[in-house]
């Protein structure tokens, strides 16, 4: 009876230490990511766009799910003039999170930097009805004015 109770504690304590050693990697791991993303983002704004590209891909590659990192990316992609990449960035996060309409709106923006105004209209539209569903009419309003604007060039 005295060995049932004995190997019980120790199964517990591997299971408790097993625990703790996984959190432990795993805030280690957020941290790291975390401070990877912060890094990158100062890149962004000091506009070394080369440095925060290489940054937010090690980002991407430790934490493949965050959608920011994602648009970030494109951003920086965008700026250094790799257009047709970063449409594939953004055209991924619609994909992964169709609800996001800043993915919609730098889908736009490349867009016109390709000269296709028409397929932007459609995702400014798409933008604008999601901003609206998500209760940001102000956003959505100034979405509806970029609309009027082009609209009234095309006529």
């Amino acid at each position: 009876m005295r060995e049932t109770f004995h190997t019980i504690d120790i199964l517990a304590i591997v299971v408790v230490v097993s625990s703790i050693a996984l959190l432990i990697y795993f805030a280690v791991k957020t941290l790291i990511t975390s401070n990877l993303f912060q890094k990158g983002v100062n890149l962004y704004q000091q506009q070394d766009y080369k440095g925060a590209e290489t940054t937010f891909r090690q980002v991407i590659s430790r934490n493949s799910t965050n959608d920011m990192v994602r648009l970030l990316l494109g951003d920086v992609l965008r700026e250094q003039g790799k257009i047709e990449e970063a449409k594939q960035w953004f055209e991924d996060v619609i994909a992964r999170s169709p609800k996001n309409p800043q993915a919609y709106l730098r889908l736009a923006n490349v867009l016109m930097q390709q000269e296709k105004p028409e397929a932007a209209k459609t995702n400014l539209q798409i933008a604008r009805d999601l901003l609206q569903k998500q209760r940001q009419p102000e956003k959505a309003e100034k979405v509806t004015t970029i609309l009027d604007k082009m609209n009234a060039k095309s006529n």
